[in-house]
């Protein structure tokens, strides 16, 4: 980065909450430009929104603390089936209804954390997936609770503030989505920059060296797979509540693979390549299958190959590294 590129960067990290104004202006942008795309598929764009912070949850364990885990859609489907069932069971308020996912995800990620973060590493990444299939074994015996195959269905939330009601056309939803991931990836970005932020960045990258100035380690992660069990379960929630259905699919095994492509797409350890990997992986894969339904797949494993072995880092770091080239080659114009 030379003198000029960096005096851009400096003085725009001076402005007060300059990156989560940023933020706040980037998704909104996102969401119009959403809008205008499909107009008439805003329940793509709500469930995108949804796995959009499943994929922000798992930058944080994965990305900022180097937690090796298959078994992120855990936190997200537990808090799917826990706020199906409170709305099957009369609790109608969305708000309500998200503090409950929240409160459910906390809860499950504390409990994963403290059986995965004792280890590490390949036993890390194996107790991790073990756990998963457990979930979806339990969650199929349980059909009492759960539905087992055929899941959750007939929740239905009542209006936001008593006011929006959620439509046919999900354009409350969306909205709402909008809203809530704007709201977390504000609180992310301020997060990610603390003190506690910056130790597990710590914590990734030298371990040994943060327990020798005094740092424990374990109950870090532990305290970190929490909050991520926080973001991972209101994007579960707000699955359950825009689309009134919950699914085996939603602890399944497939949803924390497909995560983690997305969060190589965009890039680990950057809470804008998580968004917008998993943005462009869930837009490409729309597009294509509707294209192909067969062999979609086979298109965005290419994808993700020409990504990783041209920009090893991701999507994010790619753009970061052309814009710094680009703004250098201005200044010496």
């Amino acid at each position: 980065m030379n003198a000029f590129s960096k005096s851009v960067t400096m003085r725009f990290e001076s402005f007060p909450f300059a990156q989560e104004m940023l933020g706040i202006l980037s998704i909104g942008l996102l969401g119009l430009i959403g809008y205008l795309i499909f107009p008439d598929d805003l329940a793509f764009l709500t469930r995108l929104i949804s796995v959009s912070l499943l994929v922000l949850s798992l930058d944080l364990v994965t990305g900022y603390c180097g937690v090796a885990t298959l078994g992120q859609a855990v936190l997200y489907g537990v808090s799917a089936y826990v706020v199906g069932n409170a709305a099957l069971a009369g609790i109608a308020d969305p708000i309500l209804l998200l503090i409950f996912g929240m409160l459910a995800g906390i809860l499950t990620g504390l409990i994963s954390g403290v059986l995965i973060a004792r280890f590490r590493g390949l036993p890390q990444l194996v107790l991790s997936i073990a756990l998963g299939q457990l979930v979806v074994a339990l969650c199929n015996k349980l059909s009492s609770l759960t539905g087992g195959s055929d899941g959750l269905a007939g929740i239905t939330p009542a209006p936001v503030f008593g006011i929006f009601s959620f439509d046919m056309y999900s354009r409350t939803a969306f909205v709402f989505s909008l809203t809530i991931l704007a709201i977390v990836f504000v609180l992310l970005l301020r997060f990610v920059r603390s003190p506690f932020g910056l130790l597990c960045r710590g914590i990734r990258d030298d371990d040994l060296r943060v327990q020798m100035i005094g740092a424990r380690v374990y109950p870090r992660l532990v305290i970190m797979y929490g909050i991520s069990g926080a973001v991972a379960g209101i994007g579960g929630a707000l699955n359950a509540i825009t689309a009134g259905v919950v699914g085996l699919d939603s602890v399944g095994f497939e949803r924390s693979a497909e995560a983690l492509v997305m969060l190589v797409l965009g890039g680990a350890n950057n809470l804008w390549g998580a968004l917008f990997g998993s943005i462009i992986f869930q837009i490409f894969g729309h597009y294509v299958s509707s294209i192909n339904p067969f062999h979609w797949l086979t298109l965005v494993g290419l994808l993700l190959i020409v990504v990783v072995v041209f920009v090893p880092r991701g999507l994010s770091h790619g753009v970061a590294v052309l814009w710094t080239k680009l703004i250098g080659r201005e200044a010496r114009l």
